[in-house]
This record gives C-alpha cells, structure tokens and sequence, in this order.
C-alpha cells in the first residue's frame, strides 16, 4: 500500500472512529431516512418515484456533509492530535490531500447508502414512472455533494476551528444570497456567485449552456479560494 493510500485510510479512520464523526453520520442517516419517509407517507403517489426520493434526501445532506468535511478539516487543531499526525506524516500537503480524498470517499458511501434508501422506498411506489432516474440527475447529485463536502473542508482549513467554521459555511453564503436577493444591483452577480443557486439545475439534472460557466465561477470563489488560503494555512501554522 502506498504512502498516500496509508494516509488517506488513516484520516478515513479518524472520521468515523470518534464520536461526534459517528453521531454525525447517525444525525445523516436518521434526517435523510426522515425526508424519504415524509414523501412516502404524504407524497403524491404519482410523484412516489426514486427522482423525487432523491431529490429530497439530497436536501439535509447538502446542509450536513459540510460539517463531516470541517471535521475532519479541524481534527488536528482542535482535538490536539497535529502533533501525532505531522509527526507520523511531515508533509502537511499530502495529509490535506488524504483528508480530502477520504472526505470524498466517505462522501460516496453516504451517498451511495441515502441511494439504497430511495431504491427500498420506490419499491412500494405505484408510479408508472416509479424507476425513471435521468443518468444527468444521478451524476449531478454526486457532483454537487462532492462540491458541498469540499467546501466544508475548505472552510475548515481556513478557520482551523469546528465552530467557527460551521458558523462561517452557513452564515456567510446566506448572508450573499439575502443582500443578493434585497438588492437587485448584486442579482447579476448571484446568478453566478451564489451556490446554492447554481447548483439548483445541477441537482436536477438540467445543467446547459452558461450553467457549467456559472457552476465554475461559483465553485472557484466559494471552494477554490477557501481551498487555497486553507491549504497555505496548514502547511505554515504553527504546531502546538
């Protein structure tokens, strides 16, 4: 096994062997089956179909996959174990690089189990159309979770604090898209800088034309650059 392989399982491991990373994914699990159970039991039956199961258990972890990405971000600092972790691994970069790639794959799984979820409640469904899932709208989910779970290791690395880190991943994109919505002035600038905005045809798989440009743009402010600055700030902070 390589040395980056041996790393990202070991960052893997430190995310879902504490306890507050295994309440989290139980909070994931119980909120998700929560938004399929509500559809299945006061949902149209025309409308009971694995798109809309979906479309609903994307909606909290769109919210909670954020904070496993903080986490997971925050561990050394907040926790004290950078002194483990540098010492075992001295180059931070590749730690940033683990920790991004076992966030991603623990992104997959809860993905992937929110997917058996829907799958178990459509078959109960009587919708003629029960199955149809657009292959767009699958690969758009994916994309749009791994943007969201990034996002929050990005703002993690910057803040290298767990509270204020959820604080500023929830408050300050909704702080943009209030002040977008009051001011017209900004509502041109939203169309390509508000997140959760641009994401809205990704997730419904209808991206088209300028949407990709829109998504780019916005995933270069609100990911690219925390991802950065949070980068620069792990490798030159100061170990104690």
């Amino acid at each position: 096994m390589s040395a980056l392989a041996t790393t990202t399982y070991v960052e893997l491991r430190k995310m879902v062997d504490t306890r507050a990373g295994r309440w989290l994914l139980v909070v994931m699990a119980a909120v998700g089956g929560a938004a399929v159970a509500a559809v299945a039991i006061w949902g149209d039956a025309q409308e009971q179909s694995l798109q809309t199961y979906l479309s609903f258990a994307a909606l909290p972890l769109a919210l909670l996959l954020p904070v496993l990405g903080i986490m997971s971000a925050t561990q050394e600092w907040t926790q004290r174990t950078g002194l483990v972790t540098f010492t075992l691994e001295p180059r931070r970069g590749r730690v940033v690089l683990a920790k991004s790639l076992a966030a991603l794959v623990l992104g997959v799984v809860v993905l992937a189990a929110a997917a058996l979820a829907c799958a178990v409640a459509t078959l109960f469904s009587t919708s003629p159309q029960a199955w149809d899932l657009p292959g767009a709208m699958a690969g758009g989910v994916v994309l749009a979770m791994g943007i969201y779970l990034l996002q929050g290791l990005a703002f993690g690395m910057v803040f290298l604090s767990t509270p204020l880190a959820i604080v500023a991943s929830f408050v300050l994109p909704t702080v943009w898209t209030i002040v977008s919505t009051l001011n017209e002035r900004f509502e041109t600038a939203a169309s390509w800088l508000d997140l959760s905005r641009v994401t809205e045809p990704l997730l419904a798989g209808q991206m088209a034309g300028d949407d990709w440009g829109r998504l780019a743009t916005s995933s270069l402010l609100w990911l690219g650059l925390p991802m950065a600055l949070g980068t620069w700030r792990v490798l030159t902070r100061e170990v104690k």
